[in-house]
């Protein structure tokens, strides 16, 4: 929390701190509830979320990005943008986030789908099927998150700075490898990059945010005196509880897109889940081990490994739907990803700073 030494003294401030400590304390219980909520309302009330569904441009969900600018601006005010310039001291971070998004993830969600698909579900999936969720399989594997790992980052105290790095060096590679790598894995001549979604994605998701963090910071900040230190600091720390109000929000109103889907066959979607989460833990401790073997700096480490676990779902799921069909399983395969993102990723970031004190500060 980023308070002055007094807060305590102040009981406004002291409120503050126990409200936001008390909803990340319990934040796997409150999403396990959104969850629920989500598919209660998804199926009480169908026609509200398929008209929110609908306010849609290049497979991006307008009040998805609403709700996500709400989670990543409390973590953009706190960057230092004088300190990009020292990213390049700190390499290791970057070279294992790069290694694992780029040279193992695909490969080995390509190798789990196959594993799965075609030899331990192969008497309860149709072959048609089970190709298809293998192609959703890679297409998620092809690419890295954008947006929500900044939520991440923040929920392990991770380096602001060197998360917004690491993200923008991954779009800048996914912009031409994602299509190379997806045409070789799904065996594809031709695959059409939607650049609507993408570059719309990286606009809202990393150029606006990081825009209003400056902006914001910069009116605070006005000159470099401890009290406009202090007055960043309490204006930071009474608008980071709408991060994980919005981190909720997000969770409720996705379930609530898929509801029907999920009751209507719950069975199809827990085997689809199967390889995507093994593949979540996998690729995440292959990041994290190789960070504390190479003794990089918890702050770092985290968000390294948490970047490759997590998925852009928006360019697989339009990926998805241009090659397949939009009833495909395909892009079935893309949704369910969506899904399994939140409640896997709280888990790894309980991992993660259970096990802080393993790691250099």
């Amino acid at each position: 929390m980023i308070l002055g030494s007094n807060s305590m003294d102040k009981p406004g401030q002291y409120q503050q701190v126990e409200t936001i400590g008390f909803f990340e304390k319990w934040l796997s219980i409150w999403v396990g509830l959104c969850i629920i909520t989500g598919i209660f309302l998804g199926n009480l009330f169908p026609d509200i979320f398929q008209f929110l569904a609908l306010l849609e441009y290049a497979s991006v969900y307008l009040v998805v990005v609403i709700l996500i600018w709400v989670m990543i601006y409390p973590m953009m005010i706190n960057i230092d943008f004088s300190s990009f310039k020292n990213v390049g001291e700190r390499p290791k971070g970057l070279i294992i986030t790069l290694v694992v998004n780029w040279l193992v993830k695909p490969f080995s969600m390509a190798a789990l789908g196959v594993l799965f698909f075609e030899y331990v579900f192969v008497d309860i999936v149709n072959p048609q099927d089970a190709q298809q969720y293998i192609a959703g399989l890679i297409l998620l594997g092809a690419a890295p998150c954008t947006a929500m790992v900044f939520v991440w980052s923040q929920l392990t105290k991770g380096d602001p700075v060197y998360t917004v790095v690491q993200v923008t060096i991954n779009d800048l590679i996914m912009v031409f490898a994602f299509a190379p790598i997806v045409a070789f894995l799904l065996g594809v001549t031709e695959i059409v990059v939607p650049w609507e979604t993408l570059i719309l994605s990286v606009v809202l998701y990393i150029v606006v945010p990081i825009i209003a963090g400056a902006v914001t910071r910069k009116i605070i900040l006005g000159s470099l005196s401890q009290e406009r230190e202090d007055a960043l600091s309490k204006f930071s720390a009474n608008i980071k509880p709408y991060s994980i109000i919005g981190l909720m929000a997000t969770v409720l109103l996705l379930f609530a897109f898929q509801a029907p889907t999920i009751i209507e066959d719950p069975m199809r979607i827990g085997i689809i889940a199967v390889p995507i989460v093994v593949q979540s833990y996998g690729i995440f401790f292959i990041a994290y081990f190789a960070s504390w073997l190479w003794r990089v700096p918890h702050c770092v480490a985290a968000p390294s490994a948490l970047i490759g676990t997590s998925n852009f779902f928006e360019l697989a799921v339009a990926v998805a739907i241009s090659l397949f069909g939009l009833s495909s399983g395909a892009a079935l395969a893309t949704v369910v990803g969506v899904l399994v993102e939140v409640p896997v990723m709280l888990s790894l970031v309980t991992i993660a700073n259970k096990t802080r004190h393993k790691f250099p500060k």
